[in-house]
């Protein structure tokens, strides 16, 4: 996988919109205004942050070299991913599901609704 096939799966969920908002470089992605992954345009190894609950991303982290505490991230609730270091593509995506579902789980009901 790589930033465009990730900005393509990404861009298929509902409610989720691409964004800059911290710099020129870090692409982030957001379900109804909340991120839920992010990824460094510029950096010299393909990487996504993504949102986990705190026990699989132990987990993760424990079973895939490749899985890692999030980079200036919460490192109980985000991990990086470097996706190219023995990660399929169906795994990679199963987490973006999961930290997208994660995120859309604590949405006010209003902005669920609009989901819908």
């Amino acid at each position: 996988m790589n930033v465009e096939d990730l900005r393509n799966y990404c861009l298929t969920k509902k409610g989720t919109s691409e964004e800059f908002p911290f710099d020129s470089e870090t692409l982030v992605f957001k379900v109804m205004g909340k991120m839920y992954a992010l990824t460094g345009l510029s950096s010299p190894e393909f990487s996504v942050n993504l949102k986990c609950d705190p026990e699989k991303a132990i987990q993760l982290r424990e079973q895939f070299p490749a899985v890692q505490p999030g980079y200036h991230m919460s490192k109980k609730h985000w991990n990086t991913v470097y996706p190219n270091e023995g990660i399929t593509d169906e795994q990679l995506l199963e987490w973006i599901d999961h930290s997208y579902d994660l995120v859309v789980a604590k949405l006010p009901q209003s902005l669920k609704k609009q989901l819908s």
